[in-house]
């Protein structure tokens, strides 16, 4: 299913388990692009991650669930424009 579209600025980004990930941003083409700022996270990164559309598994009010546990999107994210894995 598509739910490209269901995606909206502020939702709140959960891993299959539940687990918070991260704040949409904006979608960018066909990747979800994550806020810097998460008060959850307690932190501010310095780059912006990105995860692609097709790891939605579906989304319920304001929270988009990927398809993957929390502990597994870090191997699902991209980083800037090239589409690269993050380098941790």
């Amino acid at each position: 299913m598509n739910f490209q579209s269901k995606v909206r600025p502020d939702m709140e980004i959960v891993g299959a388990d539940g687990v918070h990930v991260g704040i949409v941003d904006h979608i960018d083409e066909n990747r979800i692009k994550l806020k810097r700022h998460d008060p959850e996270h307690g932190v501010e990164l310095t780059h912006h991650r990105y995860i692609h559309v097709n790891n939605i598994a579906s989304t319920e009010g304001n929270k988009l669930w990927l398809s993957a546990n929390a502990a597994l999107v870090e191997i699902l994210e991209e980083e800037d424009r090239d589409g690269k894995p993050i380098k941790y």
